[in-house]
């Protein structure tokens, strides 16, 4: 039978040595400079993560932006509103299934497109990493993020 060895929490508990705070602190640095990146397209972080899954994939459903994006429908209805009262997409009842409210983009949410597409290559820029690097450390992210569900 395999025994934890035991560690002192004085030892184990340091903010530093966190995980959690590494990718959290991260997290706000990142969000701090996207806010600078969207702010000329009037675009919140998580309403630029929707406009993405739209961008990739018009005409879906909202329940198929919230697999995408790990939202419940209680956070995203409200950035669908904010989005679809700033005319970028329509929310509209399917119907083949009444139940279903599926999201499309406007011209405006089109063409907003071209004005993001340098906001991923600005990122790159600000972390001084080459694509490499960086599809590296999104895979393994990405396969944390899974583990983690998954446990």
């Amino acid at each position: 039978m395999k025994t934890t060895p035991k560690h002192d929490a004085a030892q184990t508990l340091p903010v530093d040595d966190q995980l959690c705070f590494a990718l959290y602190s991260t997290s706000l640095a990142l969000n701090k400079l996207y806010r600078q990146l969207l702010a000329p397209l009037e675009l919140t972080y998580p309403q630029y993560l929707v406009m993405l899954v739209l961008w990739e994939k018009d005409d879906i459903t909202v329940s198929e932006i919230g697999e995408r994006l790990f939202l419940d429908s209680a956070t995203l209805t409200p950035l669908l509103k904010r989005l679809e009262a700033a005319g970028l997409l329509r929310r509209l009842r399917s119907r083949q299934d009444e139940r279903q409210v599926a999201v499309t983009l406007t011209e405006a949410g089109q063409a907003l497109k071209a004005k993001a597409a340098g906001i991923p290559e600005s990122i790159r820029c600000a972390a001084s990493c080459d694509m490499e690097s960086l599809t590296t450390m999104k895979t393994q992210l990405e396969a944390f993020r899974d583990k983690l569900i998954k446990s």
